[in-house]
């Protein structure tokens, strides 16, 4: 900061203001693209084709980008949780196959519901608010018990906690699964814009971790090394938003508001715009249910299907890897469930 010339503000207010950026070129990007996960498993026809063609170019693209970040710039992610040694097992695979229920019940995960929120829908923005509280008890509360004695059942890989340090190393197990992604994406019915969407999307995980990793840097007030993730954002902002005036904001409250910005600019250019509500008892109790189920299994997953999918998966971590599995294998479960009693 200081070679950039900017040295009148503190690295952890810049950090707000480059998760607004990155939040509001996230917010467009999505919007644009319609980027959802749960689209992919649960969409009818050509939805759900053109939703894994995206979401497979956004995951290729992280994945490259994060890996030549990591292989030539000075940026390392050893210390990461991400990449943490001990693995908790247990916690991940009930975490992710929980997320991978909540999301079908509210009929997108938390980044969509995020993006979904800037475009005018209420019933978004209540589970959010719900996700954000129950994520909080998860990980603070009432709740951290249960957390904490799920995390206790860990399992340590004799090779490593990443991929990179499997026989083969980064680029046999990026080659082989960027081979499967861009498969994926080719034989997709997405239009090309959606798909070249998809790209630069993914382009802003590692954009994220060269921003909180070098560009922010400050070996005097160290910050956290984050990037494109929702579980820990959407605490933070409600923390932030009862107590702002002992916490400051910071990373995660600029991306949530950039989102939700961008997003809404993108609606409201595009006509996407229109208010949105609940239309039964019955329904606000599915969504609701879904919300928190999202917001326990995503503390105990250690991420949503943005923080250990697209970001996590990128690293090559197995723990993120173990993660967006069991999230797909519980969204599939409960999409069937729901198709067979509708």
């Amino acid at each position: 900061m200081e070679t950039l010339g900017v040295s009148d503000i503190t690295p952890m207010q810049a950090s707000v203001v480059f998760g607004l950026g990155l939040g509001l070129a996230f917010g467009v990007l999505a919007q644009t693209t319609e980027f959802c996960l749960r689209r992919a498993i649960a969409g009818i026809g050509h939805e759900r084709s053109a939703a894994r063609g995206v979401w497979a170019s956004a995951l290729l693209s992280s994945l490259l980008g994060t890996q030549f970040l990591l292989a030539y710039a000075p940026l390392s992610l050893e210390e990461h949780r991400f990449l943490v040694a001990d693995i908790p097992i247990v916690a991940i695979i009930t975490g992710g196959l929980l997320f991978g229920v909540g999301m079908i019940l509210t009929r997108g995960c938390v980044s969509r519901l995020t993006v979904l929120t800037g475009a005018g829908n209420l019933r978004a923005l209540l589970v959010l608010v719900v996700f954000a509280v129950i994520a909080h008890a998860t990980l603070k509360g009432v709740l951290a018990p249960l957390r904490v004695w799920l995390g206790s059942f860990s399992w340590t890989s004799p090779v490593g906690s990443s991929l990179v340090a499997w026989p083969g190393g980064t680029w046999l197990y990026t080659g082989v699964l960027g081979a499967m992604l861009l498969l994926v994406a080719l034989r997709a019915s997405a239009r090309k814009r959606a798909l070249a969407g998809g790209i630069l999307l993914g382009l802003l995980v590692p954009l994220g971790w060269l921003g909180t990793g070098w560009l922010l840097l400050d070996e005097f007030d160290p910050l956290p090394l984050e990037s494109l993730s929702f579980t820990l954002p959407h605490t933070q902002l409600a923390f932030w938003a009862m107590v702002s005036s002992a916490v400051p904001a910071g990373f995660g409250v600029g991306l949530i508001g950039g989102v939700v910005a961008g997003a809404l600019l993108t609606a409201l250019l595009r006509g996407q715009f229109q208010w949105q509500s609940f239309e039964s008892p019955r329904q606000t109790a599915r969504y609701m249910t879904g919300g928190s189920l999202m917001a326990v299994g995503g503390v105990l997953a250690g991420g949503c299907t943005v923080g250990a999918g697209l970001t996590g998966v990128a690293t090559l971590s197995l723990a993120a890897i173990l993660a967006l599995l069991a999230m797909l294998v519980g969204g599939m479960l409960m999409a069937r469930l729901d198709t067979q009693s509708s």
